[in-house]
């Protein structure tokens, strides 16, 4: 008969025989949806150069837009992926304080992301994947972003990558927010870590616009709401897997981390290099228009079980 360590009998076990069955202790309970959201923020979580470090050989970076100047906020450029040439695209907010200041916290400027389309059109030329690793809490919208023509080119992107007919992978690595994350996220595949979040809104925004006001309480209430988790997201089929990430998160063990992310990434693009061009943009266009159907879904199955519940 198994013990605990205080030495007494488990609770709950029978003995029948030879045949010992215990019944487990319930596990943790998985992290609710704001302390996800802390995780991804973590100072020390692994950041783009970082997985590039780890999984990536021979990184040659682009920079420029060739219009205005360059943004430090995306990285972006060509490397080797095992013995596969690749293009890889990543949000970088930065470790220390001049460093964020230089890549503007993550939050990409115009440049930024017309940076990322001669990239991904580089790789449309020469027929290379794509993987793009997204970590931002949005496009930055400040008046020069906006004089310099912010949402058209979130818009071209948004449009070229629907177009690409190459392999494209996309995995939210930290915090994907609004527009600025979906320009880098049009992919064949959609990849989430664990503990990342995704949503058209930071939750501060939301509790912002919802209640006027900030505060623990409302901006978790938003995080709940707003489904940004991977599970949720998982769920709602708007992603297509969820890398696990070491106990604690991400920043407990870098390497591990990337290990899985790596692993994730080459089965996912060992499955789409097989696909013709022309089938893998019409894959991606039909996985994009079905977006939403499982919550539609869902939500006629409530409503009918509601109204059957009334009828009786």
């Amino acid at each position: 008969m198994k013990g605990n360590s205080n030495g007494h009998k488990a609770r709950g076990a029978k003995n029948r025989g030879n045949d010992i069955a215990t019944v487990e202790a319930p596990g943790p309970e998985p992290p609710s949806a704001i302390e996800r959201v802390r995780l991804a923020r973590h100072p020390n979580r692994p950041q783009t150069l970082d997985y590039i470090d780890l999984l990536m050989r021979d990184f040659i970076e682009i920079h420029g837009d060739r219009r205005f100047a360059d943004d430090a906020a995306i990285v972006a450029g060509l490397a080797y992926f095992g013995r596969r040439a690749v293009a890889v695209v990543g949000h970088q907010r930065g470790r220390s304080t001049n460093e964020r200041i230089k890549r503007n916290f993550g939050k990409p400027l115009p440049e930024g992301y017309r940076k990322a389309a001669r990239v991904y059109e580089l790789a449309e030329r020469f027929g290379l994947p794509i993987i793009t690793l997204i970590d931002t809490q949005g496009g930055e919208s400040g008046v020069g972003a906006e004089e310099r023509g912010q949402i058209e080119a979130i818009a071209r992107n948004l449009e070229l990558m629907a177009r690409l007919t190459v392999p494209t992978v996309a995995c939210v690595i930290g915090e994907g927010g609004s527009g600025g994350a979906l320009a880098l996220g049009v992919a064949n595949a959609v990849l989430m870590q664990e503990n990342a979040c995704y949503s058209v809104i930071t939750p501060e925004g939301c509790a912002a616009i919802l209640w006027r006001a900030g505060g623990e309480e409302n901006v978790a209430a938003a995080a709940a709401a707003l489904k940004l988790s991977a599970p949720d997201l998982l769920e709602l089929g708007l992603i297509d897997e969820i890398v696990p990430e070491p106990a604690g998160g991400a920043h407990t063990a870098p390497a591990e981390a990337a290990h899985l992310i790596g692993a994730a990434l080459a089965r996912h693009l060992e499955r789409l290099v097989k696909l013709k061009p022309a089938e893998l943009r019409r894959a991606r266009e039909r996985k994009f228009a079905a977006m939403g159907s499982a919550y539609l879904t869902r939500g006629s199955a409530e409503s009918d079980r509601s109204i059957k519940d009334s009828l009786n």
